[in-house]
């Protein structure tokens, strides 16, 4: 029973993942042998310089990329055999994505960006709930010029968590933002995370944001160099970097 309990506990595991790009007559290795588990409702930070592979890495368990050799599990499932209408099918309902440059559409307000992605899912929130979550209730019916980008990143986090995603994948969210604005966009991480049970990885170069953390991978030139746990975790809004 116990090994049943611990493998409906793990989200993703990465067996011997390696990814490499054909650049010109040039092979660039972006991944090297990665080893790596992800339990359910845990928050991840990835640490790492630019080039790194940290997104190569996010983009893999995303399903946006697949891998050169290794494979790739999610609950069981092994996506490094599936076709591409299959992954397509994984990203539309198990993956919330959040990018550093929020993707909104300027002619639709906050509601509307947010009803993009419900009117697509299975079971998804009302735009108002998602909204609501992220402490944007009162801008609704506000287009992206009339928010804040804090409030823009906001928007773009509903809009990732409205289907009610499986896995929260955040590459760089505050690398646009300042660090007072970076900080309540983190907060909306943190309690989406903790509200919805979602697994969550974020993608960041700020070795700051790594206290908020359950688990912090840092990465270099392709490989894993170190996974530590936080015993004791800091709120977003105490974080200093």
């Amino acid at each position: 029973m116990k090994g049943i309990e611990t493998q409906q506990q793990t989200v993703f595991r990465m067996e011997e993942v390696s990814k490499t790009y054909q650049m010109g007559e040039v092979k660039v290795r972006a991944l090297k042998s990665i080893n790596l588990e992800l339990e359910e409702g845990e928050l991840i930070v990835l640490l790492g310089p630019s080039g790194s592979g940290k997104s190569t890495l996010l983009n893999i368990l995303g399903g946006l990329d697949v891998p050169t050799e290794g494979r790739v599990w999610f609950k069981g499932r092994n996506l490094t055999k599936a076709s591409d209408a299959d992954l397509t099918r994984f990203r539309r309902e198990c993956v919330g994505f959040v990018f550093q440059f929020y993707n909104l559409i300027p002619s639709l307000t906050a509601r509307e960006n947010v009803a993009l992605v419900t009117e697509i899912a299975v079971h998804p929130m009302r735009p108002r709930e998602a909204l609501g979550l992220v402490g944007l209730d009162e801008r609704l019916d506000h287009f992206p010029a009339q928010l804040s980008g804090g409030e823009q990143q906001r928007v773009a986090i509903a809009r990732a968590i409205a289907k009610r995603p499986q896995v929260l994948l955040c590459d760089e969210p505050t690398g646009a933002l300042d660090f007072q604005t970076g900080k309540r966009v983190l907060e909306a991480i943190e309690l989406v995370n903790k509200e919805l049970g979602t697994t969550t990885a974020i993608i960041t170069h700020n070795a700051g944001i790594a206290a908020m953390a359950d688990k912090v991978i840092t990465m270099r030139s392709g490989e894993i160099t170190d996974i530590q746990r936080n015993l004791v975790k800091v709120k977003p809004s105490q974080l200093e970097w």
